[in-house]
């Protein structure tokens, strides 16, 4: 039954997403929509085959830009996470700043960013850092709070120090909530990669979208969206598959 439900679950979205590329063709094909209106699945396809190499080359630096900041997320999040746990005022102090920072608008302190720090790799490696280091942090905090009281009590009952405690109680427990938050950073991570370039880059695939989008080749516009949704997806599955292998207790 379980193996039922699981492609049941599988089936349904993949059957959609083929429900919807077909009316694509069909709506470009017979529409007659020219490519520079809208490139149907087949014309992306070429498109991603016939600029293979140039396509792979900017996204090699999005990635390496994305998986920096990305860990600089996760690590300063454990910091801060623990540091809330903690001490109650440094969650006073900080937990109502992080849930107002999320009110500003991503594109626009990107260009701020640009001017204080240049056109080079920090800028963008910030603006992955505000994206993703907010909900690993926050579901942290979380799942820290969650741990059951009757199992702090057993901890106590037997005078484990507070490292011990959270060693072996408060950061396992808090995993589920952890997985969750990377999930949600992961699906952020290359958006907020391009962005970044798009406001001031010269390589990246943001930059190739930009200077594609200027010559009209559409194409080759969603052939990088094509890349971008791949690489998210495969990205999200491999944080599902680490989190089933590392919290199997739950």
């Amino acid at each position: 039954m379980d193996r039922i439900k699981k492609m049941d679950q599988r089936l349904y979205p993949i059957l959609t997403l083929l429900f919807v590329v077909v009316l694509w063709q069909l709506i470009v094909t017979l529409g007659h929509v020219p490519l520079y209106i809208l490139p149907s699945p087949l014309d992306t396809v070429d498109a991603f085959i016939g600029d293979f190499g140039a396509i792979a080359g900017h996204v090699g630096i999005t990635m390496y830009e994305s998986m920096l900041g990305f860990t600089l997320s996760i690590a300063l999040a454990f910091i801060l996470g623990i540091l809330m746990d903690s001490f109650t005022i440094v969650k006073k102090s900080l937990y109502p700043i992080l849930i107002v920072s999320q009110t500003i608008p991503t594109i626009a302190i990107t260009p701020l960013l640009i001017v204080w720090f240049g056109f080079g790799l920090l800028p963008k490696i910030l603006i992955i850092v505000m994206v993703c280091f907010f909900p690993i942090c926050i579901s942290l905090v979380d799942g820290f709070e969650k741990v059951d009281k009757d199992y702090l009590n057993l901890f106590h009952s037997y005078k484990a120090s507070k490292l011990q405690t959270f060693v072996h109680l408060k950061l396992p427990y808090a995993m589920v909530n952890f997985f969750s938050g990377l999930k949600i950073a992961a699906t952020y991570m290359i958006m907020a990669a391009i962005i970044g370039e798009w406001q001031g880059g010269t390589k990246g695939i943001g930059v190739y979208m930009v200077r594609t989008k200027n010559a009209y080749a559409l194409d080759k516009v969603f052939a990088a969206i094509l890349v971008i949704v791949i690489i998210s997806v495969v990205f999200i599955s491999l944080i599902n598959f680490i989190a089933k292998k590392t919290t199997h207790w739950k």
